[in-house]
C-alpha cells in the first residue's frame, strides 16, 4: 500500500501524522492506516521503511486483543496489513506514560539530581535501568506540534484536565495493563520497561485507543543477562527503534537546526526493515508474513469494512 491519501465513502476529517493517517468517517469511526514512514528526534525521515506499517499494527492488534478482557479497546477490525478501523471517541487530553524502571527521561531527570517527576517521588540510591519498588505513571498533555509537556496527576485534576473519578480509573487501568504487558514480555524473555496509552471515552465508557506495546511506544529490554549487567554497569541491550535513533546520532544529526539528515542509502533501508520484523518476531512470537496489498484492494477493503459496521 503506498504512503498517499485516501478518500472514502462519508469521511469528514483527516489527520496526517509523523507515521499515521487518520480518517474520520461520518464522526462515528476512525480509519487509522499506519504508514511505513520513519520519525526520529521529531522529524520524520526521507524514506520510508518497507513494511514497518504493517509491524506496527499487527503488533498493535495482537496487544489490544491480548488486553481486552482489562478495558475494552477502540478496535473493530483490522481489513489490511497496515490499516486499523475503530471507534472514534471523545479522547482524554493526557498521555499515560508507565515506568517500570529508571530508563530515558526518568533517568536523565534523576541524574540531573531532581528526585521528583510529574509529581511521583522518585527513591533514592537507584542506578540507571533499575527496577522501581513499583511502576510509577509520569503523565504528559498531549501537544498538537512540538514535544508532551510533563503534568502531575495533582496539576492535571486541579486544572480540570480530567476528573479525578475518572483519573483514578485512567491510573488503574494503566498499571493493569501494563502488568499485563510485562508478562506477556516475560513470555518472550523481555522486560517491558516503559509504554504509554491513550485513553478515550464512548458513551460513558473508558476504553484503549491508538497503539500499544509496539516498539514505537514502549521500551524493551532483554531479560537474559539484565541482572549482570546491572551490577557490571553496563548499558541493557535493547529491543526498540532505539538504533535508529543511534545512527543518525552517530551520522551527525539530532533533530537541530542547520542539521542535515544523512544519506538512508538502500543497505540501510532493508536493515531497518529487517529489524522491525524481527522486532515483532520477538515480541509476538509469531512468524512475520509479508503481505503487500495494492491501495485500490486495501481501499476497497476499507470501505467493505466501514459499510459492514
Amino acid at each position: 500500500m503506498s504512503d498517499s491519501t485516501l478518500q472514502f465513502p462519508g469521511q469528514t476529517g483527516f489527520y496526517k501524522g509523523k507515521v499515521r493517517d487518520v480518517y474520520s468517517i461520518e464522526d462515528k469511526w476512525l480509519v487509522m492506516v499506519v504508514s511505513n514512514r520513519i520519525s526520529a528526534f521529531d522529524v520524520v525521515l526521507p524514506r520510508p521503511i518497507p513494511y514497518k506499517g504493517q509491524v506496527l499494527n499487527q503488533i498493535a492488534e495482537i496487544m489490544l486483543e491480548a488486553t481486552k478482557d482489562i478495558v475494552p479497546n477502540w478496535v473493530k477490525a483490522v481489513p489490511t496489513p497496515n490499516a486499523t478501523v475503530g471507534i472514534k471517541c471523545e479522547t482524554f487530553p493526557v498521555e499515560m506514560v508507565v515506568r517500570g524502571n529508571l530508563t530515558g527521561h526518568a533517568w536523565r531527570t534523576y541524574k540531573s539530581g531532581l528526585r521528583t517527576l510529574c509529581g511521583v517521588t522518585l527513591p533514592e540510591g537507584l542506578k540507571e535501568n533499575d527496577f522501581f519498588p513499583t511502576p510509577i505513571i509520569t503523565p504528559t498533555t498531549k501537544a498538537h506540534e512540538g514535544h508532551d509537556v510533563d503534568i502531575s496527576r495533582e496539576e492535571i485534576i486541579a486544572q480540570g484536565i480530567v476528573s479525578k473519578e475518572e483519573y483514578e480509573q485512567l491510573e488503574k487501568y494503566t498499571l493493569a495493563i501494563f502488568e499485563r504487558g510485562r508478562q506477556l514480555a516475560a513470555e518472550r524473555g523481555l522486560i517491558l520497561v516503559d509504554t504509554k496509552y491513550e485513553f478515550g471515552k464512548v458513551d460513558g465508557k473508558i476504553i484503549v485507543i491508538d497503539e500499544i506495546h509496539t516498539p514505537d511506544s514502549s521500551r524493551y529490554f532483554y531479560a537474559e543477562g539484565f541482572e549482570e549487567k546491572q551490577k557490571a554497569g553496563e548499558q541493557q541491550k535493547q529491543l526498540s527503534k532505539e538504533f535508529v535513533r543511534e545512527w543518525l546520532m552517530e551520522n551527525g544529526f539530532q533533530g537541530k537546526d542547520g542539521q542535515q539528515v544523512p544519506v538512508m542509502t538502500d543497505e540501510f533501508v532493508t536493515s531497518v526493515s529487517e529489524r522491525y520484523i524481527e522486532l515483532f518476531e520477538k515480541i509476538t512470537g509469531r512468524t512475520f508474513v509479508k503481505e503487500d496489498v495494492s491501495e485500490e484492494e486495501a481501499k476497497a477493503k476499507i470501505v467493505a469494512t466501514l459499510q459492514a459496521l
